[in-house]
């Protein structure tokens, strides 16, 4: 069982962390680079930009498509961006 001390200090190393995370910059691009999604570490979403031709209501699907695509791509670089901040932290622990 964690004594009080020891609570409060988790909850400062996880508001931390996610100050840490919202300062991350993460961007996700559709394969054709007509969609670009702009979000942060937390999974908060920033920006996009769309290409004037996925804004034709005949290119819904397409749209879709690229915001799937954009989407995937962000999770890719912050599952990498997490296991490197790990990594890090791993060894300065071990170090310290």
């Amino acid at each position: 069982m964690l004594n009080p001390k020891e609570l409060l200090n988790m909850q400062r190393e996880a508001k931390k962390m996610q100050k840490r995370l919202r300062e991350k910059k993460i961007s996700g691009e559709s394969k054709d680079g007509m969609l670009k999604l702009f979000m942060n570490g937390a999974q908060e979403f920033e920006d996009v930009w769309v290409d004037d031709v996925l804004l034709d209501p005949e290119m819904m699907d397409r749209f879709k498509k690229d915001m799937k695509e954009a989407f995937k791509e962000y999770q890719k670089k912050l599952q990498k961006e997490m296991a490197q901040d790990m990594d890090i932290d791993k060894l300065k622990g071990m170090f310290s």
